[in-house]
């Protein structure tokens, strides 16, 4: 905590009050499909709708701090051992009906969550499959739809260069477990024979097991079993298909 003290002649009055908080994105893969958590509003503005975890920073907290602090008391999820990763600010004038309010956004994209519980002003807790939302089943409070599709896209990117996708299957794992992943995240369906040969194409992504087991995702279908190498990085990367492209 910073002791600067305001310099003589300052007049706080002189500026226009604005407040700051921190909302985070918590994404996930739940029964198949990327998922985000949210949290049904108990008060006003937007009571009853839907929005991200989040809120004021304290005048004595650092905004990751807030978002971590925020999440426990609205969802009573604790992941104070996990990445946080700062995601954009957002601050566009109007984007709360309250006052000038500028946000910070916070990403973690993590497995195995457990079912989220809703405390202070959240009345309800829980997680969304993206589909639903992106065909208007759920609508979002202020600004949090803008904030989740950059967050997407982030985990999106993520899953391109890093070997975080490979932390949502169990281990071992077949290629076409971790495929699904891939194909979950990016809203895609993969060529397996194609998608196979990129990752064992990339040094130090996966290593083979020389046994063969029943997949997770794939009705049981026997495959060459795999583990997670020593790669954190991917080089080079696995890019998704664009639009304009199929997965060739």
């Amino acid at each position: 905590m910073s002791d600067a003290v305001a310099p003589a002649g300052y007049d706080p009055s002189a500026y226009p009050p604005f407040a700051v908080t921190s909302d985070i994105v918590v994404l996930t893969i739940r029964g198949g499909e990327l998922s985000v958590l949210l949290v049904e509003r108990g008060n006003e503005p937007y009571a009853g709708s839907w929005a991200l975890p989040g809120g004021f920073v304290d005048i004595d907290e650092p905004g990751e701090e807030t978002a971590r602090r925020e999440l426990v008391e609205e969802t009573g999820l604790e992941i104070s051992t996990y990445h946080l990763e700062q995601l954009r600010t957002y601050s566009a004038p109007g984007r709360d009906p309250r006052m000038r309010v500028v946000s910070t956004a916070y990403l973690a994209f993590l497995p195995d969550l457990p079912a989220p519980v809703a405390g202070d002003d959240a009345a309800r807790a829980r997680f969304f499959a993206l589909r639903d939302i992106a065909a208007g089943e759920v609508t979002l409070a202020f600004d949090h739809e803008q904030i989740l599709a950059d967050a997407v896209e982030r985990a999106r990117s993520k899953i391109e260069y890093t070997t975080l996708a490979a932390a949502f299957v169990e281990k071992p794992f077949t290629l076409g477990d971790l495929r699904r992943v891939y194909e979950c995240v990016w809203g895609t369906r993969l060529h397996p024979s194609n998608f196979a040969r990129k990752v064992l194409s990339t040094p130090g992504f996966v290593r083979s097991l020389d046994v063969r087991g029943a997949s997770q995702f794939e009705g049981g279908r026997v495959g060459a079993l795999y583990e997670t190498g020593d790669a954190t990085v991917l080089h080079p990367a696995i890019l998704r298909p664009t639009d304009d492209e199929e997965d060739e």
